[in-house]
């Protein structure tokens, strides 16, 4: 999973080398923090959030394969 997010946030911004994931566990499973650099902070949340939206949709799809729930926050 943690893989998955950082291509795909590579893939957005403009300053690869600064995409970080986290990963932690909690109560509710597995939890990715995900940091970009500062510019880049717009083009992974999109207009009203749709990026956003659209990379948790993804994980999720992958997490339902590996019967596991999965969070993603954008810090």
């Amino acid at each position: 999973m943690k893989e998955l997010v950082e291509v795909i946030a590579r893939a957005l911004v403009d300053h690869p080398d600064a995409v970080r994931v986290r990963e932690t566990e909690d109560q509710d499973g597995l939890v990715l923090q995900l940091s970009v650099d500062p510019e880049d902070m717009g083009k992974v949340i999109g207009k009203q959030g749709r990026i956003a939206k659209a990379i948790r949709t993804v994980v999720g799809a992958a997490a339902v394969r590996e019967q596991r729930r999965v969070t993603v926050k954008i810090v």
